[in-house]
């Protein structure tokens, strides 16, 4: 298990993050970070201890301070007062509009995860925020549900923000709407399969969240 982190060292940790962030539109995520700790006034040895994984632990950082920044504004808001399509649909707009509030640095953090080195750390960042995101909505599935939610919001989320961030807010909030729809057109259809169906059905509902509303068809009678 790994040790917690003091609260000076966590401190300085958000303070070059912080830096990080403002230097990295300009400069990119390893750049930044170098010249980050200099400008802070931390030592490169310092700088390391905080960031052993160079700039993936600070692209990790800022996207689970979004988690936390998003779950704050959530917790004003009663979940059981929404039906659970709204539920979701305002825990990601939420999710995208905070990490909307930087866009420079959040293109950046895109670009970052989308290199070929860096897909899992995205995927795994994804599945975090996804993972909050249904736990704040009251989800308490425990079976194969549980992982397929979380998989199917992770891949909302990685369309929705580059979506905000290229085309605007209502261009994102229509990509939101139409795939949580499609996601709750799933959840419906699939509530009638045999059990044994499930995986095949998981994979039809990723294909028609990359590619559209016709790639998922019902099996015909």
């Amino acid at each position: 298990m790994t040790a917690p982190i003091d609260a000076p060292a966590a401190a300085d940790e958000q303070r070059l993050l912080d830096a990080v962030v403002a230097l990295a539109p300009d400069l990119g995520w390893s750049a930044a970070l170098k010249r980050a700790g200099a400008q802070i006034g931390l030592s490169a040895a310092a700088v390391d201890l905080l960031a052993p994984g160079g700039p993936r632990d600070l692209a990790a950082l800022l996207s689970r301070r979004h988690d936390q920044e998003t779950l704050a504004v959530l917790s004003a808001i009663d979940p059981k007062s929404l039906r659970m399509r709204e539920r979701i649909i305002r825990a990601v707009e939420t999710r995208v509009e905070t990490a909307a509030k930087s866009p420079s640095a959040t293109r950046r953090l895109c670009g970052f995860l989308a290199l070929p080195s860096n897909a899992l750390l995205g995927l795994r960042l994804a599945w975090e925020t996804a993972d909050g995101l249904w736990r704040w909505a009251g989800d308490v599935a425990t079976d194969e549900n549980h992982y397929s939610k979380r998989a199917i919001l992770g891949a909302i989320l990685l369309g929705a923000l580059p979506i905000r961030l290229a085309n605007g807010r209502e261009a994102a909030s229509l990509f939101v709407h139409g795939r949580v729809a499609n996601v709750m057109s799933y959840e419906a259809w699939k509530a009638g399969l045999p059990k044994a169906n499930l995986g095949v059905g998981l994979a039809q509902m990723l294909g028609r969240l990359r590619y559209g509303a016709n790639a998922l068809k019902p099996p015909s009678s």
